[in-house]
C-alpha cells in the first residue's frame, strides 16, 4: 500500500468517526414531529400544551381528583394544601393555592397545570402563564361536564383508554339513577346552604341542580342568578319554602341556624325535620366522585 493510499484511508476513517459522533450527539428529529399543540379550554382560552405531558398538577382539589382518575399518577408532581383525595395525593409535594405560592410552583417545573373555573382566578392563571407554565381550565355546570372533562383529560394526557373505561362505568351508574327517578312519587325542592351568615346557597346554574335532576328532585332556587352561589334573604327563603335543606344535621341547624333566623322555622324543611348533613367534599368538588355525591343525596331524600 502506498503512502497516499494509507493517508486517504486514515482521513476516511477520521471523517466517519466525526459523522458518527455528530449523529450520536444530535439525533435527528423525525420530520413533522409535533412537540406542542394549541387547544381551547372550557373558558374558550387558547392554551398551547406540550404534546407529551410528563409533569402535571391540579391547582385545586377537584382537579387533583380528576387527574388521579385519568393520569399516570407518576406524572402528577404536586397538590395544593386542600387536596386530600385520593390517599395517594397526600404523598405529593404541596403548593399553596390561596394565596398562590408561585415560587414553590416554579420549583416543581410542571409542563402544565390544570384548574377549575371559579376556584382559580384568571389573574392567578395569567401570572403562572408569565412563568412559562400553561394553565388549562375546566368548567363543571353539570354531571355531563364532569364526564366530558374526564374524556378531555384522557386525550390531553394520551390516556384515552383509561378515561373511556372510567366514563363508561360512571354512565352505567347514572342510568340506574334514572330508573329510580321514574318510580318517584314526590319531587322535593332542596336548598343547599353553604354559609349561614349571610345565607349563601348553591344556585340554579350549578352541578348541584343537575345531581338533583337524576333523583327527580329540584333545586329550591328556581332561577339563574348572577352568582353561582348567591346570598339569599330570609324573606326570599320563606317564599321558596324548601321541602329539604342540606348542609348540616337538624340538631345543629336548630341550635345555630334557626336561632339566628327563628322566622325560618315556618318553612316545610324545618316543620318536617328534613334537614340533613352531607359530605362537604362530595358536594363542593366536581369530579369523578360525582356518583357518590348523587348516591348520598339519594339516601337523604328517600
Amino acid at each position: 500500500m502506498t503512502f497516499s493510499h494509507t493517508l486517504s484511508a486514515l482521513l476516511s476513517s477520521v471523517l466517519l468517526c466525526l459523522l458518527l459522533a455528530a449523529c450520536e450527539s444530535k439525533p435527528a428529529k423525525a420530520p413533522n414531529q409535533k412537540t406542542s399543540h394549541t387547544l381551547k379550554d372550557d373558558l374558550g382560552r387558547r392554551v398551547t400544551l406540550p404534546t407529551h405531558l410528563k409533569r402535571v398538577m391540579g391547582l385545586d382539589a377537584a382537579m387533583t381528583e380528576m387527574l388521579f382518575a385519568v393520569a399516570d399518577t407518576a406524572s402528577i408532581i404536586g397538590r395544593t394544601q386542600n387536596c386530600d383525595f385520593p390517599a395517594a395525593a397526600l404523598t405529593k409535594p404541596v403548593v399553596n393555592n390561596y394565596p398562590m405560592d408561585y415560587e414553590r410552583l416554579l420549583t416543581l417545573k410542571p409542563d402544565a397545570v390544570f384548574a377549575t373555573e371559579g376556584i382559580i382566578s384568571l389573574e392567578v392563571a395569567a401570572q403562572i402563564h408569565k412563568m412559562g407554565i400553561p394553565v388549562y381550565f375546566q368548567a363543571f355546570d353539570s354531571v355531563s361536564d364532569v364526564l366530558r372533562g374526564l374524556r378531555d383529560l384522557g386525550r390531553i394526557l394520551q390516556r384515552e383508554k383509561e378515561a373511556t373505561a372510567l366514563v363508561n362505568s360512571l354512565q352505567q351508574k347514572l342510568q340506574a339513577f334514572s330508573q329510580d327517578r321514574a318510580q318517584l312519587k314526590e319531587h322535593p325542592k332542596v336548598l343547599a346552604i353553604i354559609w349561614k351568615d349571610p345565607i349563601y346557597v348553591f344556585g340554579r346554574n350549578t352541578i348541584f341542580t343537575d345531581k338533583l335532576r337524576y333523583l327527580g328532585a329540584d333545586n329550591a332556587v328556581p332561577v339563574v342568578m348572577a352568582q353561582q352561589s348567591p346570598a339569599l334573604t330570609r324573606e326570599y327563603i320563606l317564599q321558596l319554602n324548601p321541602d329539604v335543606i342540606v348542609g348540616g344535621t337538624f340538631e345543629k341547624y336548630d341550635k345555630e341556624f334557626f336561632s339566628l333566623y327563628p322566622e325560618l322555622k315556618r318553612i316545610k324543611a324545618y316543620q318536617n325535620r328534613r334537614i340533613y348533613e352531607v359530605t362537604d367534599d362530595l358536594m363542593s368538588r366536581p369530579g369523578p366522585r360525582v356518583i357518590e355525591s348523587i348516591q348520598e343525596l339519594k339516601q337523604v331524600l328517600r
